[in-house]
This record gives structure tokens, sequence and C-alpha cells, in this order.
């Protein structure tokens, strides 16, 4: 059975999830016993985000290539800044940049500023214009 909540703003949905037994302690007790993971924002298929790679790593012959391609159509396309949430703190998402062997985007809050490798970074709801970029690396990078 699936249930869907939300964990610091960002939908998520377990499986395994039922109610506490009166009475009972531990495993048997009921409660969740499964795993959780993201919802996507907007469900993109599998053809959908190989084309979005594709486009993005045309004329690439390495990894490091390929990134900046990705690195580029983010650039690009999303649309910034936009608010999220980050362990239960409002941040807003004022840049992307490529450092490393990854994507990250710069997240403030007041006059605090943190690198989030945009692979870890919860998207709100709605995702912000251009965010089919970041499921399409997000994709590659898997």
């Amino acid at each position: 059975m699936w249930v869907r909540y939300r964990v610091a703003g960002v939908p998520w949905r377990c499986i395994g999830f039922s109610a506490p037994r009166a009475g009972r302690r531990g495993p048997s007790a009921g409660g969740f016993r499964g795993y959780a993971r993201p919802v996507r924002s907007r469900k993109q298929s599998r053809k959908q985000l190989d084309a979005l790679v594709e486009q993005a790593t045309v004329d690439c012959y390495n990894d490091d290539e390929q990134l900046t391609g990705l690195y580029t159509m983010i650039e690009d396309n999303l649309v910034i800044p936009f608010s999220t949430r980050i362990l239960g703190v409002d941040v807003t998402v004022e840049d992307v940049d490529l450092r490393g062997n990854g994507i990250v985007a710069i997240c403030s809050r007041g006059t605090v500023r943190q690198a989030v490798p945009i692979l870890e970074l919860p998207l709100p709801t709605p995702p912000p214009d251009g965010a089919e970029w970041i499921e399409a690396y997000r994709h590659w990078a898997a």
C-alpha cells in the first residue's frame, strides 16, 4: 500500500505503513515498515528523459563534456530564483554552478549561502520552469 505524506515540504511516498497495534512494541507493533522515496514533481517518462539527455549531450565525447552540456541546459532553462525547503528551512535557490564532479545549487537564507548538490535538492511543488532539466540530469547520473 502506498501512502503519500510530506517531509520538509517535499512530497514523499512510502510503502509498508500500517497503524500501530495497541499493547505491542517493536516491529510487530505496526507503523512504518518499509522505505520512502521522493515523488517526482512532473512525471517524465524514461523516453522523454533520454531525449532531453540526448539533446544536452549531442557531440560530447566523454562524461566531463556531457556534464558540461547538462549544466549548460540547466543554467539556460531553469528559472531562478525560486524557493524550496531543505531540512525544514525555507531557502532561495539563487544560482547553479559546476563544481568538482557535479552541479550544485547555490542556496541562501538571509546572509548565509550554501552549495547543495542538485541531485539532492528537493524541488518545490509546483516545480519551477526548466526543472525537467534537473530530472534529466538525475536520470543521467543514475
